[in-house]
This record gives C-alpha cells, sequence and structure tokens, in this order.
C-alpha cells in the first residue's frame, strides 16, 4: 500500500491508519489469547510492569510499521534501544499493550489498549488506538476525521458541547492523584469516570466524556495515538499553562497536559 502522495514525500494519513487496522486488530487477537490465558507479569528494570502480551504485540506492529513507512523512526516502549533516540521530523510513538495494570486485573474492565500514534513536527497527526476486550478501535488523523470501528460497523465521532448538568470527566483508573482531585474540586466537577489506558482520550473523542486533566506521570508512547484521535475529533490538548502539547520531549516524557472536548 503506497502511503506516500505525490513526491513521495508527503504522507497520506487517511491510508496509512487504513494499513494499520488489520496489524493492530491482529495484535489485539493475540493480546486476548494471552489475557485469557497467562496475563501475568514481569518487573523491568525502571520499576514498571510488562507482560508476555506487551512482547507478543509489539513483534507484530513493528514489522508491519516499518513496511508501511520504511523511512519513518519508530519509538516503542518495549525497545528501550529507541528510547535514546533523538526524535526525527517525523517519528511513530507505539505503545504495544498501554494499561498493563488494567490487563494483568483478575477481573478488570478490559480498559487496555493498542496505540499507535504519528508525530509530525512535534505535533500529533494520525492515532490508532484499539481496546481488543471492547472491541472498540478508534482512529483519527489530520484533516481526515475521527471514527470507531466496533461489531464491524465504522461510524465517525466527534466531541461534545458539556452537557448542562455539567462536563463529564475522565482520570485514570490506577494512577489518580491528589492534584487531580483538587483540579476537579476546584471547578465543581463531580460526574467522573475512571478508565484505563489511552481510552480517556477516546470517549472525549466519541462524546462520552469532556475533560481530561492529567498531572500524573505518563509517557509520550502512552498519549500519542489517543491525542491524535482526539484533535482528529475536533477537540484539544495543552499543556498545564495553556501551552501547546508538543511531543519528541526529553526522554519521550510527558508533562502534566489538559485535554478537552467542545468549548
Amino acid at each position: 500500500m503506497a502511503i506516500f502522495g505525490q513526491g513521495q514525500s508527503q504522507i497520506d494519513y487517511r491510508l496509512l491508519a487504513k494499513g494499520l487496522i488489520a496489524p493492530v486488530q491482529h495484535a489485539g487477537r493475540v493480546i486476548m489469547e494471552i489475557y485469557q490465558s497467562d496475563p501475568s507479569l514481569e518487573i523491568k528494570a525502571d520499576g514498571s510492569p510488562v507482560t508476555r502480551a506487551d512482547h507478543a504485540a509489539e513483534a507484530i506492529l513493528l514489522p508491519e510499521i516499518a513496511t508501511l513507512a520504511p523511512s519513518i523512526q519508530i519509538i516503542s516502549e518495549e525497545n528501550a534501544t529507541s528510547h535514546s533516540l533523538a526524535p526525527s521530523q517525523d517519528f511513530f510513538l507505539v505503545d504495544p499493550l498501554d494499561g498493563t495494570k488494567e490487563f494483568i486485573k483478575a477481573r478488570g474492565d478490559g480498559a487496555f489498549t493498542v496505540n499507535i500514534g504519528l508525530i509530525k513536527n512535534g505535533q500529533p497527526v494520525m492515532g490508532i488506538v484499539f481496546a481488543p476486550a471492547l472491541d472498540r478501535l478508534f482512529f483519527g488523523s489530520l484533516g481526515n476525521g475521527a471514527f470507531e470501528i466496533s461489531g464491524g460497523i465504522c461510524r465517525q465521532i466527534r466531541v461534545r458541547m458539556p452537557p448542562a448538568d455539567g462536563p463529564v470527566a475522565v482520570a485514570s483508573a490506577s494512577h489518580r492523584d491528589a492534584q487531580t482531585n483538587l483540579w476537579l474540586e476546584k471547578r465543581g466537577i463531580t460526574n467522573t469516570v475512571a478508565i484505563g489506558s489511552s481510552l480517556k482520550f477516546c470517549l472525549i473523542a466519541a462524546g462520552e466524556a469532556d475533560l481530561y486533566p492529567r498531572y500524573g506521570p505518563t509517557m509520550e508512547w502512552d498519549t500519542a495515538a489517543g491525542d491524535a484521535v482526539l484533535r482528529a475529533a475536533g477537540g484539544r490538548v495543552t499543556a498545564e499553562d495553556g501551552q501547546p502539547f508538543f511531543y519528541g520531549k526529553a526522554g519521550y516524557r510527558n508533562h502534566p497536559f489538559f485535554a478537552a472536548g467542545g468549548a
């Protein structure tokens, strides 16, 4: 599949997202096989958890991405060597299994995802997020809108205006902190949904929630794909001070950010 336009320099984001759907769904099926049989974990050198599903999904995704876009750099969570690379103008951020803590819960809500995001000049321009346990796949790209595939049906999604009875905020299921609670309290926001992984961005993109304040630590591969979907759906993500939220930061580590849907 040719994902480049005229002159072989401009990426066709719509075709790229379309080409990634099958590999992401394949990775999701493998993740579910492990989830239903042996979701046990190991601890990496940095203290974070990892499972066989992380490695199995990455082994599927990276070759497929490289085939579709061989000239574009790939930064992946489970490829530690890539973390020391300086970001190029265009680069992928890949999290083969986002929400590992949700994945290993004996009776969790299935809020774990496969994430692939494409960054151009520091901004997310294409993203695909798949929650295999929930059969919800979200994708979107700059200039092409955002979509959800569920039950074999594809529909366009868009952010909503907050409801009259107040906005709904999404927060981390495993990492909610005092700063987040204080932020919500100061604004009188009492209606919250706790959910893991990049699904927080996607619920806003799909018009099921409105706000996502994040103070706890995240890495860029945690957020790039969902961020791209949200922006394609008409939402926005900013730094804590309201300035643009960029990618390619030192160590690919995020600072606090704020995601929102309609005004």
